[in-house]
C-alpha cells in the first residue's frame, strides 16, 4: 500500500477545499485528523482528511492542510469549528495527536515520514505490509 500526505496548503483559504473533500467524499474518508504542535510560542493545528485505499491501486491519500489555524485552546478559530463542524455532518470520527511541528525537521518528507509512523503506531493508518 502506498500513504502518500497530499498538501493543500497552509489551512488559510484551502481549508474551503478539504471542507468540500469532506462533503463530498464521505463515503471514502477512512476518519479525520487534527495536529497540535507548537513553535516559537505559536500553538496551531493541522487538519487532514484520511481516505480509504483506493482499489485497484491500493493508494491511501491523506489530504493535509499543515499548521495553518490558529488552536482553539490559544484564540478563537472559526476554521477549526469549521471542520470539526464538517466532521461531525459527515459522521466521521476525529483522531487528536500532539505532534512536533514541521520546523523542527530539516526537510518537509521527513516531517511526513515522522507523523506517518505515529499513525501507524497508534492504529490510524494500517501498516504496509
Amino acid at each position: 500500500m502506498i500513504q502518500r500526505f497530499i498538501e493543500l496548503g497552509q489551512g488559510y483559504s484551502d481549508l474551503y477545499e478539504l471542507l468540500e473533500l469532506i462533503q463530498s467524499q464521505h463515503g471514502r474518508i477512512q476518519s479525520l485528523l487534527v495536529l497540535h504542535s507548537e513553535s516559537g510560542g505559536r500553538k496551531t493545528v493541522s487538519a487532514a482528511v484520511i481516505m480509504k485505499p483506493t482499489d485497484p491501486g491500493n493508494f491511501q491519500a491523506i489530504y493535509i492542510c499543515r499548521e495553518g489555524i490558529s488552536d482553539p485552546a490559544e484564540s478563537s478559530s472559526k476554521r477549526y469549528e469549521l471542520f470539526m463542524d464538517s466532521a461531525e455532518k459527515a459522521g466521521k470520527k476525529v483522531y487528536r495527536l500532539e505532534v512536533k511541528p514541521s520546523s523542527a525537521f530539516h526537510e518537509i518528507t521527513l516531517y511526513y515520514q515522522y507523523v506517518t509512523g505515529i499513525l501507524r503506531l497508534n492504529h490510524i493508518l494500517p501498516p504496509l505490509g
